[in-house]
């Protein structure tokens, strides 16, 4: 098996919760998915989409992972069972969260911001797929309410990092009032017509109760750096097919 591409992140402070973000690299796919394809939905050979599975379980030293059918809607699951990682995803939402230690949830995306969040003790963890539908309907704001609830704890006990995904620069809407609306104006360069997604997700998470210092970002573009990460966009140029990467957050 070739290894994946890794990033790793970790909460400052926070021990036993991990992080991950996969790239495009490495992996056994072949174009247009080359190479590190973890999507069984976008039209590459399933085998290898197993074998990149399995091959980024083994490096990570996973048994068990939770996916989903992601739909760029707001349902929040809570406590799902694991799902096998070599059959495609049949629980429908965006959004999950566990307190099972090696549980590891998992999130797919190429240009949509994954974002993961975890509790200051470490006792529990989510992961969000905040598309800019997700946004629209507050997917940050909404989650954090209900992983509160749920949980019995206070916003500001919580951590989030938003990993690679489409930047401000790229992030371009033609019909913007259609598809946002007057209240995110704030986040809309009008001449440019672009939305600045990572500030607009970062404000949807502070206004929840988040504490500024505990929200982080890894600003990297998916758009801009096609080479290293899977990008809808970018794909759309030629032709529309790509793969999608992962990202996984799970208690140690």
């Amino acid at each position: 098996m070739v290894p994946l591409g890794l990033t790793s992140f970790r909460f400052p402070g926070l021990a036993g919760v991990s992080c991950v973000f996969t790239t495009r690299q490495g992996g056994v796919s072949l174009p247009p998915f080359d190479g590190a394809n973890l999507s069984f939905d976008v039209g590459d050979d399933c085998a290898r989409v197993v074998e990149n599975r399995r091959a980024l379980a083994g490096q990570l030293g996973l048994g068990d992972w939770c996916e989903l059918k992601q739909v760029h809607g707001d349902l929040l699951h809570m406590e799902p069972a694991p799902t096998p990682l070599d059959m495609p995803a049949t629980l429908e939402g965006d959004a999950q969260a566990t307190s099972r230690p090696g549980l590891a949830l998992v999130i797919k995306t190429a240009d949509c911001q994954p974002v993961l969040l975890a509790h200051e003790t470490g006792r529990f963890v989510a992961a969000l797929h905040v598309g800019w539908r997700g946004n629209v309907l507050n997917l940050p704001g909404g989650a954090v309410e209900r992983l509160c609830g749920f949980y019995g704890c206070r916003p500001h006990e919580l951590y989030a990092v938003r990993g690679p995904s489409l930047g401000p620069a790229r992030a371009q809407f033609m019909n913007f009032a259609s598809e946002f609306g007057e209240q995110f104006m704030p986040f809309f360069d009008r001449k440019a017509e672009t939305v600045d997604l990572w500030r607009l997700t970062r404000h949807q998470l502070e206004a929840a109760g988040l504490e500024p210092a505990r929200v982080f970002g890894l600003d990297q573009c998916t758009q801009s750096h096609p080479e290293d990460y899977f990008s809808y966009r970018a794909a759309r140029t030629t032709g529309g097919a790509t793969g999608r990467m992962m990202a996984l957050i799970w208690r140690d």
